[in-house]
């Protein structure tokens, strides 16, 4: 039987092509790094349990975000006193999108003087987690696909002339990120709370907007090592990031945390605040 060449050389190469797909199909992305997180014993006994929290505040509602595959997502919104174009997108933690994170929502509401509609995306479709063991299993759920989809959906209804900042902690941290270099021009602000960071740099050179990244020195998933790392691709890519760097550990934002560092927290917010404010200013 003979053979023609160009039907040898598909066959010699067919397994490198295959392993090139495998490797290339197979690289976890950041969120799913994260996500990994979720199966680590010390990384969940350094999340202990949100203790109650209601939210009293009358402004917000959930709203309802129309998918083009799949069903229907929902966030929680508080919009604008006035005719804004402006938008913040909140980026729950791995408890999902629970009380704490509507009275946060708030609270950046307020201090942006009403005048940017705020919408907390749910990455969890309505479940939220009381305990480790739960936020363990949501976190690990959560697919990629789903959640950029949900991203999506926001954008489209935040409108084709917004102009959008995001923020988020630990999970929601990471997802910030993503969610700026989804947004493409419509990105205005990204601030990122000791989210997992982006290193490919094909991807970062989506960005339009620049970074606020805040990090603990004492962090043991999002090391200071990790940090740097980002700010060197980002440099690769000529694209600008500011680092924060503050004497605690992860997740110190959070007062449900054992490590919460109210001092820390108030200097970091502050910073966060103040960009929003700068990049988010009214056009």
């Amino acid at each position: 039987m003979r053979f023609s060449f160009p039907f040898l050389l598909a066959v010699l190469f067919f397994p490198l092509s295959l392993t090139a797909q495998h490797s290339s199909c197979c690289v976890p992305s950041p969120t799913q790094k994260f996500a990994s997180l979720g199966g680590d014993k010390a990384f969940a006994s350094d999340h202990r349990p949100p203790g109650e929290f209601i939210y009293q505040e009358e402004a917000g509602e959930f709203i309802d975000l129309d998918l083009a595959d799949g069903p229907d997502a929902r966030a929680w919104m508080i919009p604008a006193t006035n005719d804004s174009g402006h938008y913040l997108f909140v980026f729950h933690e791995w408890w999902g999108l629970n009380e704490y994170v509507k009275n946060e929502s708030k609270k950046l509401y307020d201090d942006l003087g009403g005048k940017v509609n705020i919408i907390a995306l749910d990455l969890y479709d309505g479940k939220v987690a009381s305990s480790q063991e739960e936020a363990q299993k949501y976190m690990q759920a959560t697919s990629d696909e789903r959640a950029r989809a949900i991203i999506s959906a926001a954008s489209k209804y935040a409108g084709e002339d917004a102009a959008i900042g995001t923020i988020g902690w630990c999970f929601g941290g990471g997802w910030s990120l993503q969610a700026a270099i989804m947004l493409g021009d419509k990105a205005e602000a990204c601030v990122m709370y000791y989210g997992m960071p982006e290193m490919d740099t094909d991807k970062l050179e989506k960005l339009e907007t620049d970074v606020l990244a805040i990090f603990a020195r004492q962090d043991a998933w999002i090391t200071p090592d990790k940090a740097r790392a980002f700010k060197e691709k980002m440099k690769e890519v000529d694209a600008d990031v500011e680092l924060l760097f503050y004497d605690a550990n992860h997740a110190f934002a959070n007062p449900s945390n054992p490590d919460y560092d109210s001092e820390a927290t108030r200097q970091a917010y502050e910073q966060a605040i103040n960009y929003l404010k700068e990049h988010l200013d009214q056009r």
